[in-house]
């Protein structure tokens, strides 16, 4: 039998700022446990937590590039269970009225567009990490009270494609937003995954199934190939889907039985009394939104419309903003925006890939860039000699002026003294140019040849065969 699969996601998003949310802890990676807390983080009694003005900003950052609709004032919510990695016995949380709601995202999804709506997306404290070893565990704190924007999505999304785009178009919306680096192999970027699936073209979801705290994108998409077959083939059994929250194992790559699954009204919400509501004024969200800058979509359909790329061409450059700073701003420079695309997502990611560096690392700058297009379009290059002066400028960290004229291999263009060449070779081959035929194209590409030897490589092919053309015709 056939099943409808629909898939939800709540992505937790770590956000960078000098101290933690509630504290003035710093808020920083380190190896070393228990290095970055406080009595705040800690939950000491009689300690009151203090907002961090700059996270409030950055929450509602993302919020706006979300297209959520705002509140006027930013409430807190406690949210009460009692587990190691949380110390007071309770998160500081927001659950009745969130940064953000109804928003929506959208993506392309292979060639196709598709809008991902947003249930909300809220601000709250981190808890701290648990390491597991045989027989017992250990606690590090350093991330408890690390500012933690998590977004909900609605439960729309039917394809472990469309829920991976998703993930790469919100991670990009946080790194153009320079909200968090959003690095998963540091944890700052988990999701949980829910998944549910139904007879096809039921009108009724089936029952949902959770999935906790999955820390990369592939283990998304195994998580998610996983509980597919395992739903799939107790349905198929004539049996029925428990409500549960399960973990993904990496080592199995499948998942297994958590708990069952806790609802809100289990958890006790009732607003932080300690923290007062703060306004969200029309100045502040007017600024935010101005200060947004053109996001990844934007950047790849403008691309596809104005510059004439393809889909893969323009995700590609989209894909990482300082990347797409680069291509522009050599665009602006006059360059034809085809021709600039192409050494980009050849050449430049072949060596940023291969040097395994960011494109900010890069010693071949977009002035360097500008200037070797600038040789191939006067034709005082060719294409082929402008990928060996791209290599040995990287090599040598030398413009592409220094490498030509030391090399010795800018091109000659000017008809007359191209001529003088022709005129010595047609000479010296007096009895070959008698028997000239125009069909004959072999006699012409001789001549060529004998033309680029002459010049050791130097006349431009083209003006060549121009003015070959015309003195065996005379």
């Amino acid at each position: 039998m056939e099943y409808d699969v629909t898939i939800g996601l709540e992505v937790h998003c770590e956000l960078k700022s000098t101290s933690k949310v509630f504290s003035p802890s710093p808020n920083a990676y380190s190896e070393k446990s228990n290095t970055n807390i406080s009595v705040i983080d800690l939950g000491f009694p009689g300690i009151l937590p203090v907002v961090n003005k700059g996270v409030i900003k950055k929450a509602l950052t993302v919020a706006t590039a979300l297209n959520c609709e705002t509140p006027e004032y930013m409430i807190f919510d406690r949210k009460n269970y009692y587990y190691p990695d949380l110390p007071k016995g309770y998160q500081i949380t927001q659950m009745h009225y969130p940064v953000g709601t109804n928003g929506y995202l959208d993506i392309y999804v292979e060639d196709q567009v598709k809008r991902i709506y947003i249930h909300d997306t809220h601000l709250e404290e981190d808890t701290a990490s648990l390491d597991h070893y045989d027989g017992y565990s250990l606690i590090d704190y350093n991330r408890c009270g690390v500012p933690l924007l998590e977004t909900v999505t609605e439960p729309c999304m039917h394809s472990i494609d469309e829920a991976l785009s998703f993930l790469e178009s919100l991670k990009r919306l946080f790194l153009y937003t320079d909200v968090s680096d959003a690095k998963t192999e540091l944890g700052q970027i988990r999701c949980d995954v829910n998944v549910s699936l139904a007879p096809k073209g039921s009108k009724e979801l089936g029952v949902k199934v959770e999935m906790k705290n999955i820390n990369s994108f592939y283990n998304v998409k195994m998580a998610l190939e996983s509980e597919i077959k395992r739903q799939t083939e107790l349905l198929n059994k004539g049996m029925k889907i428990e409500m549960e929250t399960r973990r993904y194992d990496e080592s199995t790559m499948e998942t297994y039985r958590m708990r069952s699954k806790v609802e809100a009204v289990d958890y006790k919400y009732f607003i932080e009394p300690n923290i007062p509501p703060i306004k969200l004024t029309n100045e502040l969200k007017s600024e935010v939104k101005e200060s947004l800058p053109e996001l990844a979509f934007s950047k790849i359909t403008r691309y596809i419309n104005e510059y004439g790329l393809s889909l893969v061409d323009a995700k590609t450059i989209a894909k990482d903003k300082e990347l797409a700073t680069y291509y522009e701003n050599i665009i602006n420079k006059g360059k034809d925006p085809k021709m600039v695309s192409n050494w980009v997502t050849t050449r430049v990611l072949g060596c940023l890939s291969k040097d395994e560096i960011t494109i900010s690392e890069f010693n071949f700058t977009e002035e360097k860039m500008v200037e070797l297009l600038e040789y191939i379009e006067s034709g005082k290059i060719s294409t082929k000699q402008a990928k060996d002066v791209f290599y040995k400028c990287i090599e040598e960290n030398k413009t592409p002026k220094k490498v030509i004229k030391e090399s010795g291999m800018e091109q000659i263009t000017d008809e007359e003294e191209i001529r003088k060449i022709v005129l010595e070779v047609l000479e010296e081959n007096s009895e070959v140019a008698k028997d000239y035929n125009p069909e004959k194209g072999r006699m012409l590409d001789f001549f060529i040849g004998q033309t680029m030897k002459k010049s050791r490589g130097k006349a431009n092919p083209e003006v060549a065969t121009k003015v070959l053309k015309e003195e065996l015709l005379k």
